[in-house]
C-alpha cells in the first residue's frame, strides 16, 4: 500500500540513445531571431553590401551593372544607379552617409550623390578591374582602392587624381578595409596570399608590414579594436595581431569550401541591451554562414541557406543582416528592438480602447479579468508556477494500478522497443516479470516472442532480452510444443539467433587477421 500512496511516475527508457543535435545556446537565439526575407530577381551574383553609417542605416546591393539602395524599415529598393559601363564590383558609404563610391570592372571608379544619385566624380587610373574601393572611417576627403593591375592607390576625391600608388602585391588586389581608429592606416588582400598593412604617411609607399594566409584572400576587415584582423581565403578565415608583429591568434576552419566574404556584428546582453561583444561573420561557398566568438575562439552559431554565397553586411543598430548569393537572391535578416516592439504594443493597447464602437473595459466585462494574461515577468518578479498536470500512457496507468501483465501486453502492442524494455525493467524490479510470463495466453505470448525475435540480438537489449528469452522458453515449453503457430515465432527466433552467432564468429576471424598487422605496424 505504501507503494500506492506514493506519486507515481512514469516509466522512462534508460537505454534511449542521446540525440546529437546540440542544445539551443542563448547566443544561437539571438541569431535566429531574424526574421529571413528573400529578396529576389536582382539579375546577377550580388558582389558587394555595405551599410550607410548614419541613421536609419539604408543599404546598397550591387549587382550586374546596377547599384541598388534599399529602405532598411521596409526592405525595398530606394533609388538605382545605374551609371556603369561593366559589372559593379564594390562600394562603400561616406562617413556622413551623403556620398557613395563605387567601382566596376572597366577600371572606373565613379563618386554619387545618395538622393539625386549624380555622378560627382570620376576617378580613372587602374588599367584593370578594380575590386574594391572604401572610404576611411573619419574622412571625408580620400579613399583606397585595388584592382586586378596588382595597385592599390590612395585617392584625393576632390582633385581626381591618386595621391599615393601603393606597389608590393604580386597578383590581383581583392579587398581591403580601413583602421576604425585611424584614417591613415589601412590594410588590403591579394591572391598572392598576403595582407599587408599600409601607412599613407610613409613616404616610398612600402608595406608597413605583411602576412601570409597562406590561401588566396578573398576579403579582409579590421575587427573594432583596430589592433586585430580577419582575413578570408581558401577554407579558413584567420585573426592576426598588427600590434603583436603580425601574429596569428587562431584560424578558423569550419566552412568546407571558400569563404568569399567577412564583416563583425554585435550581440546583446540578456536584458535585451546591445553589448559590446562582437562577432566575425563569414559565409562562403558552400553556403553557410558562421557566427565566430573570436574572444573564447569558438563558432557560436551557423545557418545554412539554399545558394552559394558571395557577400554579407551587418548593420550598425544590429537590426538587420544581409546576404547576397550567387543566384540574385539576397536575404534579409531582421529582428525587431525593444523600442519597436513597446510602439507597437502601445499602437495595439490605443487600438483596442480607441477603436470606434468598443466600449471602455470596467469590472463588470469578462475581458476585465482577462487583461495582463499575457504580460512576460521582469526580472526579480517570483513566479507562481501551476504544476504540469501529468500525461500518463497506456502502460503508465496500468502499472499504477498494479495491473502488471496488462500493461506488458499493451506496451507489447506498441512500436517502441525502448519502452517494452522500460516497462520490462519495471516489472523486474517489482518481481512481477517472470509471473506476467507465467500467466500470458496462447497470442499474448506469441507477441512477446515476436518482440524477442526483432530485438534479442540488438547490443542496447541484449543484456536483458537474452536472459528472458531463456525463461520463457523453460516456462511455457508445453504451451509453445502445442501451437504451430508459437513453434514458428521459436523457428524464426533460433534463425536470428544463429545469424548472429555467424556474425560474431566472423568479427572473430577478422580480428584475428588484423591484430598481428596492427602488432607489427606498431613495431614500425
Amino acid at each position: 500500500m505504501a507503494e500506492s500512496n506514493s506519486t507515481f511516475r512514469p516509466v522512462k527508457p534508460k537505454l534511449k540513445p542521446k540525440p546529437r543535435t546540440p542544445k539551443e545556446t542563448p547566443e544561437s537565439k539571438y541569431w535566429s531571431s531574424f526574421k529571413t526575407h528573400q529578396i529576389p530577381n536582382l539579375v546577377s551574383s550580388i558582389t558587394s553590401l555595405t551599410f550607410s553609417p548614419i541613421a536609419p542605416h539604408p543599404f546598397a546591393a550591387a549587382h550586374s551593372t546596377v547599384l541598388t539602395l534599399f529602405s532598411p524599415q521596409t526592405l525595398s529598393p530606394l533609388s538605382n544607379i545605374s551609371s556603369f559601363s561593366d559589372v559593379v564590383s564594390s562600394a562603400s558609404y561616406r562617413c556622413d552617409g551623403l556620398l557613395i563610391a563605387a567601382s566596376d570592372l572597366s577600371g572606373l571608379i565613379q563618386v554619387f550623390d545618395v538622393k539625386t544619385r549624380t555622378p560627382l566624380r570620376k576617378l580613372r587610373s587602374h588599367t584593370r578591374p578594380v575590386r574594391f574601393v572604401k572610404y576611411p572611417v573619419h574622412d571625408k576627403l580620400h579613399l583606397v582602392s585595388g584592382g586586378d593591375d596588382a595597385l592599390v592607390k590612395y585617392w584625393d576625391v576632390a582633385a581626381e587624381t591618386p595621391i599615393l600608388e601603393l606597389q608590393g602585391h604580386k597578383d590581383y588586389v581583392r579587398s581591403g578595409d580601413f583602421s576604425p581608429v585611424s584614417h591613415e592606416m589601412c590594410v588590403t588582400g591579394s591572391y598572392d596570399h598576403t595582407v599587408k598593412l599600409w601607412d599613407v604617411r610613409v613616404a616610398d609607399s612600402k608595406s608597413v608590414m605583411e602576412v601570409n594566409h597562406g590561401k588566396p584572400v578573398e576579403d579582409v576587415i579590421f575587427l573594432p579594436s583596430g589592433g586585430l584582423v580577419a582575413t578570408a581565403g581558401g577554407n579558413s578565415v584567420k585573426i592576426w595581431d598588427l600590434i603583436g608583429g603580425g601574429k596569428m591568434v587562431y584560424s578558423m576552419e569550419s566552412h568546407t569550401k571558400t569563404v568569399t566574404s567577412v564583416c563583425v556584428g554585435r550581440v546583446r546582453k540578456k536584458n535585451g541591451e546591445e553589448a559590446n561583444e562582437h562577432r566575425v561573420l563569414s559565409v562562403g561557398l558552400d553556403g553557410y554562414l558562421k557566427v565566430f566568438d573570436y574572444g573564447r575562439m569558438k563558432v557560436t552559431h551557423s545557418m545554412r541557406f539554399p545558394a552559394p554565397l558571395m557577400s554579407i553586411g551587418f548593420s550598425p543598430d544590429c537590426r538587420i543582416r544581409v546576404i547576397g548569393s550567387s543566384n540574385g537572391v539576397m536575404y534579409v535578416g531582421k529582428r525587431k528592438t525593444k523600442e519597436e516592439n513597446v510602439d507597437s504594443g502601445l499602437r495595439s493597447f490605443w487600438s483596442l480602447g480607441l477603436e470606434e464602437g468598443r466600449k471602455m473595459m470596467r469590472p463588470s466585462y469578462f475581458r476585465y479579468f482577462q487583461r495582463g494574461q499575457g504580460e512576460k515577468p521582469k526580472e526579480g518578479d517570483y513566479l507562481v508556477m501551476r504544476p504540469k498536470k501529468l500525461k500518463l500512457a497506456a502502460h503508465d496507468k496500468l502499472l499504477k494500478k498494479f495491473r502488471h501483465k496488462e500493461a506488458l501486453v499493451s506496451v507489447l502492442g506498441c512500436k517502441n522497443p525502448e519502452n517494452v524494455v522500460a516497462v520490462m525493467e519495471e516489472l523486474v524490479a517489482r518481481r512481477k516479470l517472470l509471473k506476467c510470463v507465467e500467466n500470458l495466453d496462447n497470442e499474448e505470448l506469441g507477441l512477446l516472442l515476436m518482440f524477442l525475435h526483432k530485438y534479442t540480438s540488438v547490443p542496447r537489449f541484449s543484456a536483458l532480452l537474452m536472459g528472458l528469452t531463456k525463461k520463457v522458453l523453460e516456462m511455457r515449453v508445453e504451451d509453445i510444443r502445442g501451437s504451430e503457430a508459437l513453434k514458428d515465432q521459436i523457428r524464426n527466433l533460433k534463425r536470428s539467433v544463429e545469424e548472429e552467432i555467424r556474425i560474431q564468429q566472423s568479427l572473430l576471424e577478422i580480428q584475428g587477421i588484423i591484430s598481428p598487422l596492427l602488432r607489427i605496424a606498431g613495431k614500425r
